[in-house]
């Protein structure tokens, strides 16, 4: 019996970047590091949230009158929530007629998320496309995960799940008997600019991703690059050695340069961030990475 619900975040249609053809992502809401660059801020807190755009607000306290605990109050500056009283019920957002305030973080099961799947199908037949699990971490989701990839797979439909592989070595290795793809990130090398750039050691990531390549996964490795942070050739040259010594065939590696493109999704958090901090890469940089990759017998791309 399907009975394992999780929250939801996002469910992104038509995608073309997060496996081969056209696909769905299903974005599950928590993750257990915090990287400094993270682009999905609302997916790091496994609670639901709410985000709220002042430049989207008309002032019209719709939201103030439609909230049961009198958590709101118009102010010059738009709406202000007090978080003590707040009970995340969603009423300001379905009532809020420009979509000033959301709520990120929906409990969905897993017939849910199958149903919507479902309705995707035609198109993952004409473009050898399918499903993608991303998040957050969906790993840290494994039950309602495991569900779905039994589903898919009952059904005939590609699954990947892209992961930071930050979970128990056994958690990991069930998934890789179920998904046909796995999407997994490789930050950095260095253990001590890990933690500090993304919260947690690489200790269990690097064990993780040996174990599930000696498994005979399918992998598409993706680094994301930032300058100053991880973008250093003895980084690129460390990771592409590694890589390079992994069972199975020669994988692919995607880089992923930085953009600051989750500034607003900041600001809609009321939360701060590192961007003050992060830098794009430079083209030459991103070559001289490809480079170092080819020199392994790896082909590197910039992007998927």
């Amino acid at each position: 019996m399907i009975m394992s619900s999780s929250l939801i975040f996002d469910i992104k249609r038509y995608a073309i970047n997060d496996g081969p053809g056209i696909r769905i992502v299903v974005f599950f809401k928590g993750c257990n590091l915090h990287c400094a660059w993270c682009h999905n801020p609302e997916s790091i807190s496994p609670k639901a949230e709410k985000m709220y755009s002042p430049a989207k607000c008309i002032g019209c306290g719709t939201c103030v009158t439609a909230c049961p605990a009198n958590a709101l109050t118009l102010t010059s500056k738009g709406i202000v929530t007090d978080n003590s009283l707040c009970l995340l019920c969603g009423k300001c957002a379905e009532v809020c007629p420009t979509k000033a305030i959301e709520i990120s973080g929906e409990q969905m099961s897993v017939a849910q998320v199958m149903a919507i799947i479902e309705k995707e199908r035609v198109f993952f037949d004409q473009s050898g496309g399918g499903v993608t699990f991303s998040g957050g971490e969906p790993l840290i989701h494994s039950e309602m995960l495991i569900e779905l990839l039994d589903e898919c797979r009952k059904r005939g439909i590609h699954t990947a799940v892209d992961t930071a592989g930050n979970v128990k070595t056994e958690v990991i290795l069930e998934v890789a008997k179920r998904t046909d793809l796995f999407l997994f990130d490789l930050k950095m090398m260095d253990g001590e600019m890990h933690k500090k750039w993304v919260g947690a050691g690489n200790e269990l990531i690097h064990q993780n991703i040996k174990a599930i390549a000696s498994a005979g996964a399918n992998i598409i490795i993706r680094i994301p690059v930032i300058s100053g942070v991880n973008d250093s050739m003895q980084n690129f040259e460390q990771s592409a050695r590694f890589i390079s010594e992994l069972s199975g065939n020669r994988k692919q590696v995607n880089l992923l340069p930085y953009h600051n493109i989750a500034e607003t999704k900041y600001m809609k958090l009321g939360r701060g961030n590192s961007y003050d901090k992060m830098v794009e890469p430079t083209k030459a940089s991103l070559d001289k990475a490809i480079a170092i990759f080819a020199e392994y017998g790896i082909t590197a791309s910039v992007g998927g």
